[in-house]
């Protein structure tokens, strides 16, 4: 379907004029696109939600893979520091 033609839209307006007068139709506008401002900051807000929780579970998993692969460091390995600052005492 293809847009309206010029000869078209002034017909559109015509009716619109008769329809609703003259002056509901700036109030008409203007609510409309108030409307389509809402639509959008909301429509923005949803995406920016939907990508901080995409964020945060990266993060979760992440915080996971680093937990359970850490590996704690053996007892013999703090030894020979013992050792040699003992050592130098003497």
């Amino acid at each position: 379907m293809s847009l309206p033609g010029g000869w078209e839209l002034v017909l559109i307006v015509l009716v619109l004029l008769l329809l609703f007068g003259a002056s509901k139709l700036p109030q008409m506008a203007r609510a409309l696109g108030q409307s389509a401002r809402v639509f959008r900051a909301e429509a923005r807000g949803l995406k920016e939600d939907e990508e901080a929780a995409k964020r945060a579970k990266a993060e979760r998993e992440q915080q996971q893979q680093l937990s359970s692969g850490e590996t704690s460091t053996p007892p013999a390995a703090a030894q020979p520091e013992e050792k040699q600052s003992d050592e130098k005492k003497n």
